[in-house]
This record gives structure tokens, sequence and C-alpha cells, in this order.
């Protein structure tokens, strides 16, 4: 079973950055699909962005596209997310999650249920 442990998250003005880690142990980290998923105060869980284990293929949610970056560094078991241009409506817990099973076709890294281990996530909050 894999671990994750989220962190760089913050207080940041609209218009700043943030860098996110999460630290995987455990399994194999390059065979894992990694997802970022975001929840803000009574909404539910979002998709954010994925990258495939295998080909590194990324996806985004089209509210971050543009303005946010998923990596991975498989030598170092870490996953990233860059965060540019940030606005006050990204402000939410966000939660790295692992898949062992495909995340193709986009409609399955997309889902939430598509992933088997989670963070217990990172506050987010921009500020106007």
């Amino acid at each position: 079973q894999v671990q994750l442990v989220e962190s760089g998250g913050g207080l940041v003005q609209a218009g700043g950055s943030l860098r996110l880690s999460c630290a995987a142990s455990g399994r194999t980290f390059s065979s894992n699909n990694m997802g970022w998923f975001r929840q803000a105060p009574g909404k539910e869980r979002e998709f954010v962005s994925a990258i495939s284990g295998m080909f590194s293929t990324t996806y985004y949610a089209d509210s971050v596209k543009g303005r946010f970056t998923i990596s991975r560094d498989n030598a170092k078991n870490t996953a990233f997310l860059q965060m540019n241009g940030l606005k006050v409506e990204d402000t939410a817990v966000y939660y790295c999650a692992a898949a062992r099973l495909p995340i193709t076709p986009r409609a399955r890294a997309l889902d939430v249920r598509s992933y088997d281990v989670w963070g217990r996530g990172t506050q987010v909050t921009v500020s106007s």
C-alpha cells in the first residue's frame, strides 16, 4: 500500500504562485498514476490534474489549464503541482491521490473513484 503526504500549501495573494508536493512511500511510485483534487468548504471534491505513470500523460481541469502544471519525479517518489496565477476561487484543501489502474481515457482520470489511495490534504488559501 502506498502512503501519500502533501506539502507546500499556504496563504498567497491573488496572482501569486505555490508549488505543492506529494511524497509517496510504499509500492513502486513509477507505476502509480497520480492525481490532484481539491475541495472547498461546502463543495464536492473536484478534479484538478493528473499524470499517468507509464507515459506521464497529463490531464487538467478547464479551470486550471494554462495556470497549473503537474509533474512527477520518479527518482524522488514525488509528484508536484505548480500553481501560477492563483485566483481566490482556487482556495481549497488540495489532495494528492494514487491509482493503481490506468487513468485513461480522460474520464477515468477525472473520476475520484479511479484513485485508491489519498493523502490528508494541504490547505491553499488565496486572498484578494
